[in-house]
């Protein structure tokens, strides 16, 4: 297998997976705006650019194709990743792309989407086909491409019997910048004086720091997958952004937790609000945050367990059926 990735998802795979090779593949470079509210019109004005990167990859893959053998692709959502006479798969879970704007905005984007995923041999999405799924309305509409199936719950993490508590609070920094900074420092000034036992994860894997900011609270750089999938168990509660991955990861493992949406961005927004009525998660804007009043509140939330009503491990008959299908090929490129 050949992995395809830039930047810090490339340092962060190549750190998970040493044994693999990683390629270098220019990402679409999208810039975020400063304040929430201009988030989306942000995301809009860069669409041309897409564009273009989308053309690049087509490029770039026709290339890797002939230079490596490649007989098959799996897609993390880059849409030019697809050749006709190759099996390739794209992966999902915002097949309605959500907008500040909403109406015809997201029919338009919907059909731009549907357009590319269609060039697919086939598009998976990392959620359940019905009630309870994670993602709602994003990847349940009424009229879905054909060569849509659903994986189920896809998480690297693994559930352990009788793991001891050692935090009272774990809290998971991520996203976009100035988002994610601005997160963190809300975070670590409301959270000393607190009496709690608490571990705050920066998220940050270029970098390599262990600070204890107050008595019994400790501030680290980066967790990987192991160590992550430790803490996340040996916490009673885990505070996050509403991206998709960590709500896959906070379903396996059962875990409650309160969401901090990204300001602006729609789909952790819209999936920050809809768990929350589903009864999953405790959700709260960053405009509103209050560490204190959120840990009073999610004492008495009725948090619903998702792990115990679903199959956490649905993907494997999925995965199996596709690299079955490639007989006797097996070099796979997993681009990000």
């Amino acid at each position: 297998m050949l992995i395809a990735a830039e930047g810090k998802h490339a340092a962060l795979l190549a750190q998970e997976f040493p044994q693999l090779t990683i390629l270098p593949l220019a990402g679409y470079k999208i810039t975020y705006a400063k304040r929430g509210v201009f988030f989306g019109l942000k995301i809009v004005q860069q669409i041309p650019k897409i564009y273009r990167a989308v053309a690049n990859e087509q490029a770039w893959l026709r290339k890797t194709v002939k230079e490596h053998g490649i007989d098959a692709v799996i897609s993390d959502n880059r849409f030019g990743l697809s050749l006709p006479d190759l099996p390739c798969v794209f992966i999902s879970h915002q097949l309605l792309i959500k907008t500040p704007f909403g109406g015809i905005t997201e029919r338009i984007l919907k059909k731009i989407n549907f357009f590319y995923i269609r060039k697919y041999t086939e598009c998976w999405v990392p959620d359940f086909k019905d009630e309870p799924n994670l993602s709602g309305e994003l990847a349940h509409l009424e009229d879905m491409p054909g060569n849509v199936t659903y994986l189920g719950c896809l998480s690297r993490f693994e559930k352990k019997p009788n793991v001891t508590q050692k935090y009272d609070l774990l809290v998971l920094i991520s996203g976009p910048e100035p988002q994610r900074t601005r997160l963190e420092e809300l975070i670590i000034s409301q959270i000393k004086p607190l009496p709690v036992k608490a571990l705050i994860v920066s998220g940050k894997p270029d970098q390599a720091f262990r600070n204890e900011i107050a008595t019994g609270i400790t501030h680290v750089s980066h967790l990987n997958a192991k160590e992550l999938n430790d803490a996340v168990l040996a916490s009673g509660l885990v505070l996050c952004r509403s991206g998709y991955t960590t709500l896959m990861d906070l379903a396996k493992l059962d875990k409650k937790a309160i969401l901090v949406p990204t300001p602006g961005q729609t789909e952790q927004e819209y999936l920050g609000k809809w768990l929350m009525d589903k009864g999953y998660f405790y959700n709260v804007p960053q405009h509103q945050f209050d560490l204190a009043k959120a840990l009073k509140a999610s004492k008495n939330f009725p948090f619903r367990s998702f792990s115990q009503e679903q199959d956490m491990n649905a993907y494997k008959a999925v995965v199996r059926r596709f690299v079955d299908s490639l007989h006797a090929k097996e070099k796979v490129l997993a681009a990000v």
